[in-house]
C-alpha cells in the first residue's frame, strides 16, 4: 500500500530535497522557454562553428567550377579558376589535402583538366545550389559564398524546427531534438559546404507547410529542394504515391512532384550527366578519373557488393541507420500508448522512412548527409503525440502524489 515517504532528519538531506524540488518545478514552469533558448544557442553555435571551421572538401573544387562555367569556357582556365579560387580560400595544408594525395584521383585532378571537366556533369545537376552560389560570388569571396550558403541554411533549418516544435506546444523537447541533431552529425552537415543542408531546410521547410495545410508554400519549397539535389525525387515519388493510395488531400505535395518530375528528365540532360550506373559505379565502386563517354555494363553482382559495403559503412561509421531507428522506435512507443499520429501526419511519416530506405536501395552511398533530409521530420512529427503522453503521465502521477504525500497511515 502507498505510505507517507520517511521524513528525513539530516539537514543537508532536506536541503538537497527542497533544492530538487524547487528545480523540478522551476524547470517544469520553464520548459518552454529555457528549451527554445537551448536549442536556438545550439544552432547558433553550430553556425559560428560552420563560418570559422568550415569542412575543406574536394567537392567545392568541382561546385565551384559549375558555378562559373559560363564565365570560363575554356577546359584549362575554368580548371585554373576553381583551384585558384580554392588555394586562395583554405589554408595551405588544406590545400595540399585537396590537391596532393601521392599521385592518387586528387593528384591526377589538380593536373588533368580534361579529366576534371569530364566529372562537372554529376555535380551540373545542383542547379539551384549552382545557381545561388554564383550570383553570390558576384559580390563575395567564392569560397566564403560556400560558407555564407551554410551558415544560413543552419539558420533556415534551426528557425523552421522551433516553428515546428512550437506550433506543436512541444517547445520543452527542443533539447531532445537537439541531441537527435548531434546524433544525426548535423554539425559535420553544416561545414561540409556542399547543397546538402540547404536542400534539407528547403525540404523542412516543405514538409512543415505540408502538415500546416500550406499547399502553395508546399509545393514551391518542395520542388526547390528537388533542384538543390535531384536524387530526392525518390523521396517525393513515394510521398505521392503514399498520398494518391491513401486518397489524402495534398495538392501541394503533389504539384511539387509533378513539377520535379518533369525537371528531373530535363535537367540530366542539360547538364550532361553520365547517368545512373555511371555515376554509382563512381561513387560506390571505383572512382574512375575521365566519365566522358564512360559506360559500363551493368552487373548485378557489382551492385550487389555496393549495397553491401555501402550498409556495412553506413551501419559501422555513420548514424543515420541508427536514427531512423530511433524514430520508429518512438513511434512504436506512442502509439502503442495510444497516442497516434493522425493520418496526413502518418502518411509523411511512411514517406521519409521508407523515402530513406528507398534512396539507399537505388543508389547506395552510406555518409549521414544524403539521408539527412528524413532524418529530423519524423521526430518532430512525434513531438505532439510525446507532449501528449508526457501530459497524461503527468495527469496519473498527480493523485498518486496526492495519496502519498497525505496525512493517511
Amino acid at each position: 500500500m502507498l505510505t507517507k515517504s520517511p521524513v528525513s532528519t539530516n539537514l543537508l538531506d532536506r536541503v538537497t530535497e527542497a533544492g530538487l524540488a524547487w528545480g523540478e518545478g522551476t524547470y517544469a514552469r520553464l520548459a518552454a522557454p529555457v528549451g527554445a533558448a537551448a536549442f536556438a544557442l545550439y544552432i547558433v553555435l553550430i553556425a559560428v562553428t560552420t563560418w570559422f571551421i568550415p569542412d575543406a572538401n574536394w567537392d567545392m573544387l568541382p561546385y565551384l567550377a559549375i558555378a562559373e562555367e559560363g564565365s570560363y569556357p575554356d577546359v584549362q582556365a575554368l580548371h585554373d579558376y576553381a583551384y585558384g579560387t580554392v588555394r586562395d580560400g583554405v589554408s595551405a595544408g588544406e590545400y595540399k589535402t585537396l590537391t596532393d594525395d601521392s599521385g592518387g584521383f586528387r593528384s591526377h585532378m589538380a593536373g588533368n583538366a580534361t579529366d576534371f571537366h569530364s566529372l562537372l556533369g554529376m555535380y551540373r545537376i545542383k542547379f539551384l545550389y549552382a545557381e545561388i552560389l554564383s550570383t553570390m560570388s558576384s559580390v563575395m569571396s567564392p569560397v566564403e559564398a560556400m560558407r555564407v550558403i551554410s551558415v544560413l541554411s543552419v539558420l533556415l533549418f534551426g528557425a523552421i524546427a522551433l516553428l515546428w516544435l512550437r506550433s506543436e506546444g512541444a517547445l520543452a523537447l527542443a533539447p531532445v531534438a537537439g541531441a537527435v541533431l548531434i546524433m544525426a552529425e548535423f554539425g559535420d552537415a553544416a561545414r561540409a559546404n556542399t547543397p546538402d543542408l540547404l536542400c534539407s531546410a528547403l525540404y523542412l521547410g516543405g514538409l512543415f507547410a505540408y502538415v500546416r495545410r500550406r499547399e502553395v508554400a508546399t509545393a514551391i519549397l518542395l520542388f526547390l529542394a528537388f533542384m538543390a539535389r535531384p536524387d530526392n525525387i525518390v523521396f517525393l515519388a513515394i510521398f505521392a504515391a503514399l498520398l494518391v493510395a491513401f486518397r489524402q488531400k495534398g495538392w501541394g505535395a503533389l504539384t511539387g512532384f509533378a513539377a520535379s518530375l518533369v525537371a528531373y528528365f530535363a535537367i540530366p540532360h542539360w547538364a550532361q550527366h553520365p547517368g545512373w550506373w555511371p555515376h554509382l559505379w563512381f561513387s560506390s565502386v571505383e572512382q574512375h578519373y575521365n566519365m566522358d563517354g564512360f559506360d559500363p555494363p551493368f552487373s548485378a553482382v557489382v551492385y550487389l557488393r555496393a549495397l553491401a559495403a555501402s550498409l556495412v559503412r553506413a551501419v559501422s561509421l555513420n548514424s543515420w541507420v541508427g536514427v531512423s531507428v530511433l524514430a520508429l522506435a518512438g513511434w512504436y512507443a506512442t502509439s502503442r500508448a495510444g497516442f497516434k499520429l493522425d493520418r496526413r501526419a502518418g502518411i509523411l511519416f511512411a514517406a521519409l522512412v521508407l523515402g530513406a530506405l528507398a534512396k539507399f536501395t537505388v543508389f547506395p552511398i552510406h555518409d549521414t548527409r544524403i539521408y539527412f533530409p528524413y532524418l529530423i521530420p519524423p521526430f518532430l512529427l512525434l513531438a505532439g503525440p510525446f507532449m501528449a503522453l508526457w501530459a497524461s503521465i503527468e495527469r496519473r502521477r498527480a493523485p498518486v502524489l496526492h495519496v502519498v504525500s497525505g496525512d493517511e497511515p
